[in-house]
C-alpha cells in the first residue's frame, strides 16, 4: 500500500481575524458562539502596548516594590505567556517603545484585562489556525482512488524493472508526487493518459503502454497467431535525407505483405493515408493490424520507388519453423545432405519446432545444417536463449547490462544440447533483429557457425511485458545486452563474416534448388558455407 506525506499551511485572510470568546461574565449566551468578525486594524504602538506593558511593569517591580505587581493580582501569571506570545510576533519591535510605554502604562486593571483579552484572542487564533491546517491535510482530497492506485502499479513497475536508474534524468519520486497531485485520473482513459504521459518522459520509444486489447493482441501474437498484414517493423536506424517513416524488418513468408513483394528496408510512407513520420511503431502496428477481410492501404518506398500496395488482412499463422532436406550433387565424400531451417519468429513454439526440425533431419543422415535467421524480427527472448543452447556445447551465451555494467550471464554448459558437432552456417539481413540477434552472435563469437549476409538491425535492447492489474499492460525496456565477445550490438547490428550474393534464395525451396545447379552462387560458395 502506498502512503504518500503531504503538508498544508491554512493561512488566514488579511482581511478577517478569528475571534473566540472565553468565560467572562459580561459575555451574554448570543455571544458565545464562536465568531469570524472583521480585522479591525488597530495602531502598531497600541497593539505592543498591550503586549509589553507586563513585562515592564514586572521589571519596574523589582526595583521599586511599592508596584502593585504581585502575584495575588492574578495578573503575572501571564507573564510567560506574553515572553512566548512577544517571541511568536517579534515583528512588533517592542524595544523601540519602551520609553514610550513607560510613561503611559500602568499596571492597572484596565491594562490587564486588555493584555488578557489578547492573549486569550491570539492562543485561540493560533489553535484555530492549527485546527484548520490539520484539517486541511486530512482532507479527503488526497486520499488514494482506485484510479491513483493503477497509476501507482505502473510507476512501481517502472522503478523496478526499468533499464536506467536515472529514468531520463529525472527524479522518479519526484515525478509520482507531482502526477498524483497535478494530473486528473477520475475516469480510467485519464488514467491510461497519465500512464502514458509518464512513459513519455523516458523517451524510450520501446517502453510503452498496452490497453487491455493491445495487451491481448500481443499475447496472441506471442502464442503464434495473428490478424494482419505480416510484416515486422522498426525505426529507421540510418538517415539518409529521404522522406521519413517506418523500416520494414521483415514480411512474413507468405503473408500478404510478402506475396505483394514488400521486402526488408522498404519504408512505409503512410497508412490509409495517414503519414507515418511522426507515428511510432506500436501505433502503426494498431493500424496494420485489423478484422479479417477487411483491407488496408500502404505507401511504400523500394529504393526510388514510390508505390501504393493494397493488402487484405488475413490471420497469418506464425509457424516458426520450416525446414528442407537437399541433397548436394557430388561424388564419395564430397557428397552432402544439407538440413535447411529457416526461423521466423521467436515465439512460445519455436525452441520445440527447431529440436523436432532437428530429429526429423538427423533421422535422414544430414551432415551439415544451415539456420536462416533472415527477416526474422525476434520475439520471446528466453526462446532465444534456449534455441543458442540446442546448438553450443558450452561457453557464454549473451551478457545482460544495465547502467552499471554486466548484471547476469546467460550460458550453457552443454546439458540441452543436440546439434553441437556438425557444420552449421547462420544467414542473416538486416530484417534479422532482437532474439534474432542474440542467437546469432552467441553461434558467431563461440566460433560454433559461420555467419553469411548483411549487417544485422542492431536491436541491442530486451523488454519484457508486465500485466497490470486491469487486463492493461507494460513494455518496459529491462536491459541492454552484449555478445560474448562483449560488443553493444545497439543501432551497429552484427557483422556477418561473409556476404552473401543478392540474388541468394529466401525460401526453403529455392535454397535446395540452388544448391543442386551447378551455376548458381550456392553451388559454387557450398565449400565455403559448410566450412567449420
Amino acid at each position: 500500500m502506498e502512503v504518500l506525506a503531504s503538508s498544508s499551511t491554512a493561512l488566514l485572510s488579511p482581511h478577517f481575524a478569528i475571534s473566540y470568546t472565553y468565560k467572562n461574565p459580561n459575555f451574554t449566551a448570543k455571544a458565545a458562539i464562536p465568531q469570524v468578525l472583521p480585522w479591525k486594524p488597530h495602531p502598531i504602538r497600541i497593539v505592543e502596548a498591550q503586549l509589553r506593558s507586563r513585562l515592564l511593569c514586572k521589571r519596574t517591580n523589582a526595583r521599586n516594590k511599592p508596584r502593585n505587581c504581585s502575584n495575588t493580582d492574578g495578573t503575572s501569571k501571564h507573564y510567560f505567556l506574553l515572553q512566548s506570545i512577544s517571541r511568536l510576533y517579534g515583528r512588533f519591535k517592542l524595544r523601540r517603545y519602551s520609553g514610550t510605554l513607560q510613561k503611559v502604562i500602568d499596571c492597572s486593571e484596565k491594562i490587564r484585562r486588555h493584555v488578557s483579552v489578547l492573549s486569550v484572542h491570539l492562543l485561540v487564533g493560533v489553535v484555530l489556525v492549527m485546527s484548520i491546517s490539520v484539517s486541511v491535510s486530512k482532507s479527503p482530497s488526497w486520499a488514494l482512488t482506485e484510479e491513483n492506485l493503477l497509476f501507482l502499479e505502473a510507476w512501481r513497475t517502472i522503478d523496478r524493472a526499468y533499464v536506467d536508474k536515472t529514468f531520463n534524468g529525472q527524479s522518479w519520486f519526484r515525478y509520482r508526487e507531482n502526477a498524483l497531485r497535478n494530473e486528473p485520473m477520475n475516469t480510467r482513459e485519464q488514467t491510461y493518459t497519465a500512464i502514458r504521459k509518464m512513459l513519455a518522459t523516458l523517451d524510450d520509444p520501446f517502453t510503452r503502454f498496452l490497453e487491455p486489447e493491445k495487451f491481448k493482441s500481443l499475447r496472441s501474437g506471442a502464442q503464434g497467431a495473428l490478424t494482419g498484414v505480416g510484416l515486422s517493423i522498426g525505426y529507421p536506424t540510418q538517415f539518409d535525407g529521404s522522406p521519413a517513416g517506418l523500416v520494414v524488418i521483415s514480411a512474413a513468408p507468405g503473408g500478404p505483405a510478402n506475396r505483394a513483394g514488400i521486402l526488408s528496408g522498404d519504408v512505409i510512407l503512410a497508412i490509409d493515408d495517414t503519414s507515418t513520420e511522426m507515428m511510432g511503431i506500436y501505433d502503426a502496428a494498431e493500424r496494420l493490424q485489423g478484422p479479417e477481410g477487411s483491407s488496408v492501404e500502404l505507401t511504400i518506398r523500394s529504393g526510388p520507388e514510390i508505390k501504393h500496395v493494397a493488402l487484405m488482412r488475413e490471420k497469418v499463422s506464425l509457424n516458426p519453423v520450416k525446414s528442407r532436406l537437399c541433397q548436394v550433387p557430388g561424388s564419395g565424400r564430397d557428397s552432402r545432405r544439407i538440413g535447411y531451417i529457416k526461423l521466423t519468429s521467436f515465439n512460445q513454439n519455436a525452441s520445440g519446432a527447431v529440436k523436432e526440425a532437428i530429429d526429423t533431419l538427423r533421422s535422414n543422415s544430414v551432415n551439415a545444417f544451415v539456420l536462416d535467421l533472415r527477416d526474422n524480427s525476434g520475439g520471446l527472448f528466453p526462446e532465444g536463449i534456449e534455441i543458442a543452447k540446442i546448438w553450443l556445447d558450452k561457453g557464454v551465451i549473451v551478457y545482460i547490462c544495465d547502467s552499471r555494467g554486466v548484471r547476469d550471464i546467460y550460458d550453457t554448459d552443454g546439458s540441452n544440447a543436440i546439434a553441437a558437432s556438425e557444420p552449421l552456417a547462420v544467414l542473416v539481413n538486416k530484417g534479422t533483429a532482437s532474439a534474432s540477434e542474440i542467437l546469432a552472435g552467441a553461434l558467431k563469437d563461440n566460433k560454433r557457425a559461420v555467419l553469411f549476409g548483411e549487417p544485422t538491425y542492431g536491436k541491442g535492447k530486451i523488454q519484457s511485458v508486465f500485466e497490470l492489474s486491469d487486463g492493461s499492460g507494460l513494455a518496459v525496456t529491462v536491459a541492454r545486452y552484449e555478445t560474448p565477445a562483449h560488443t553493444d550490438i545497439d543501432k551497429v547490428g552484427v557483422i556477418p563474416d561473409h556476404p552473401l550474393p543478392t540474388t541468394f534464395p529466401k525460401d526453403e525451396e529455392g535454397f535446395c534448388s540452388c544448391l543442386q545447379d551447378p551455376a548458381s552462387t550456392c553451388y559454387m560458395n557450398r565449400v565455403q558455407l559448410f566450412a567449420r
